[in-house]
């Protein structure tokens, strides 16, 4: 995931960002979902920030988790207790595949990721040994084309839709992501795209986001609803998805 980052710098930006909290839960939601759905006996996790997905999982034979802060990793190593099914392997990803070679997962999660790495191929590549021929790959991250990107595109605010804001730079992210370029990174690094989309409509910035909740505006019922808004507004969602599979090319090299 790339030594060039500043992994206890990132750590206390992410715990004081304001609005983040939220987000994180709407994206928890997401992949939740997304477990109930395709329910996966293995599962691997890459970067679980604050909150193991396996204290919420549906059932599984396997969890594994990769994460290279240690704030991030010891809370998940607390949060697995003495469970035998689980792992924590505190590395980047590039580094744990090698920890991890011979496993394969029935689905991967990249969660919040690729747009925060140096070298969001490396990445990818890194967990293509871990794939088997059916291994479904989730991918999300922040969506260039957000309601509220736009609308700050529209009150100028931003020059282009790919401009970094100040919370982007402050959590050390170096780029911004549409569909056409996430997917096109995942097509470059030896995968097939199975599905897209976007979820949870946010319409402002996360400070803007959070002054509306610290005054009352913003509840519960209004979160749920713009969280339902994508099916709606299906690429405006503030942030966005591919489901991928390791290409038939990848798999003979």
């Amino acid at each position: 995931m790339g030594a060039m980052r500043d992994i206890e710098a990132y750590q206390r930006a992410y715990a004081a960002s304001d609005f983040e909290p939220v987000q994180a839960r709407m994206r928890r939601r997401m992949l939740l979902d997304l477990l109930a759905r395709w329910k996966p006996a293995r599962v691997l996790e890459v970067g679980c920030g604050n909150a193991a997905l396996f204290a919420d999982c549906p059932a599984f034979e396997r969890f594994c988790v990769v994460e290279p802060g240690p704030v991030f990793a010891e809370k998940a190593r607390a949060q697995a207790g003495h469970d035998p099914r689980i792992r924590v392997v505190e590395a980047f990803m590039e580094d744990a595949a090698a920890q991890l070679a011979g496993e394969s997962f029935d689905c991967i999660l990249l969660s919040g990721l690729l747009h925060e790495v140096p070298d969001a191929a490396r990445l990818l590549v890194a967990v293509q040994p871990l794939c088997s021929p059916t291994t479904q790959v989730h991918v999300n991250v922040p969506n260039a084309r957000s309601l509220h990107r736009l609308l700050a595109l529209e009150m100028g605010l931003i020059d282009d839709l790919h401009q970094l804001s100040y919370n982007q730079l402050r959590l050390q992210q170096p780029r911004t992501f549409d569909i056409t370029s996430l997917s096109a990174v995942a097509t470059e690094s030896g995968f097939e795209v199975l599905e897209h989309g976007s979820y949870f409509v946010k319409p402002f910035t996360h400070r803007q986001m959070a002054q509306l909740q610290d005054n009352g505006l913003l509840d519960e019922r209004m979160l749920d609803g713009l969280y339902g808004l994508a099916r709606h507004l299906p690429d405006m969602g503030s942030e966005i998805f591919v489901h991928l599979r390791r290409a038939a090319s990848a798999r003979e090299v």
